[in-house]
């Protein structure tokens, strides 16, 4: 179990805007907040964009670091924006996401393996502000797989 982890933010998109749109606009499928996601071992959230996206698919889920948002939002003086425009399932705070990646980790009795750094693309800039991608460098998120059945909900 990941410890003093808090959920503050479950999002869930029913549509693409960025991926698969190289060399094309974004799209306008609206990341929708939510109290609770269901996460289903091994295909992903229910009603989320990537569900059953394809075997094995290493972004079953994503998380996004609530500390890093408010981090960006500070260094490019953004007011108004949602962490929901990095398009992530789960923002948390209290846990380094890169310190999950090849990990088994727990958070509210449901079991995760992080995959991977969930690296930002040029589409940052347009979902946030100029110089998003970059600052996101290295700290984008995480991407993981679900091991176990469960529900997430944002801590009150």
């Amino acid at each position: 179990m990941v410890c003093g982890v808090k959920i503050r933010h479950l999002y869930l998109s029913p549509g693409h805007n960025y991926f698969g749109h190289h060399g094309l606009p974004s799209g306008r499928h609206p990341a929708v907040e939510v109290a609770q996601i269901e996460c289903v071992a091994g295909h992903g959230v229910k009603g989320d964009r990537f569900f059953d996206f394809k075997q094995n698919y290493n972004g079953q889920i994503t998380f996004f670091s609530q500390e890093i948002f408010d981090a960006l939002c500070a260094v490019l003086n953004l007011s108004g924006k949602s962490p929901g425009a990095a398009r992530r399932n789960v923002v948390i705070e209290g846990v380094d996401l890169n310190s999950l990646i090849g990990a088994e980790f727990d958070i509210q009795g449901v079991k995760f393996h992080g995959m991977a750094h969930c690296a930002p693309c040029h589409w940052m800039d347009e979902a946030f502000a100029p110089g998003a991608e970059h600052f996101l460098q290295n700290r984008g998120g995480l991407r993981a797989q679900i091991l176990t059945d469960g529900t997430l909900c944002v801590d009150k």
